[in-house]
């Protein structure tokens, strides 16, 4: 049987403590931001390029109901996602849904992975320096991917979901707010 010397266990113990306090100061710091500001208009303006170098605002969907998801192509849950974001663009995009992505990634690599699954939705390309400040800002003070946000027609954020954007949550959160 091992133990541990004095030593390694108060270091285990200090370790455990930091971790744990780090870990509420994260809780803290979303739950203050998400306080804060309530409506995606009041955030820093996202204006960021598609995947054809086309600028757009976030705002340019102001009035529809907009289903904001952070990815990379790197990420296996985001994959697991995208066909459901395909999905709920196609079925429900005459009913006021937008579905805009979030690419952090190479602009080669989100091309090639929207063409190959067949995105019918925007894909906006963040600058890869900027994108933990980013996913920041939007409330995801740990940089989990995927991340959503769901975003009511007139600007006030709804929901946000670190993790897979999944059915129950689309029916819940999103689907009230169609037409």
């Amino acid at each position: 049987m091992y133990r541990l010397n004095d030593f390694t266990a108060y270091f285990l113990k200090i370790a455990l403590g930091v971790i744990i306090g780090l870990n509420g100061l994260f809780t803290q710091l979303a739950s203050a931001e998400s306080k804060a500001i309530d409506n995606a208009w009041q955030i820093s303006p996202l204006v960021l390029n598609d995947l054809q170098a086309q600028s757009h605002n976030l705002y340019d969907w102001h009035g529809k109901v907009i289903l904001l998801n952070f990815w990379a192509t790197w990420c296996g849950p985001c994959r697991l996602e995208i066909p459901d974001l395909i999905r709920w663009q196609r079925d429900y995009a005459g009913n006021g849904l937008q579905v805009v992505s979030v690419g952090l990634d190479e602009r080669r690599k989100l091309k090639n992975f929207a063409r190959t699954l067949g995105i019918n939705y925007p894909v906006l390309q963040a600058d890869p320096e900027q994108q933990y400040r980013l996913l920041r800002q939007w409330g995801d003070p740990l940089g989990v991917l995927p991340f959503s946000v769901v975003i009511g027609q007139d600007g006030h954020l709804i929901f946000m979901q670190q993790g897979v954007f999944r059915q129950e949550a689309f029916d819940r959160f999103v689907k009230p707010l169609l037409d």
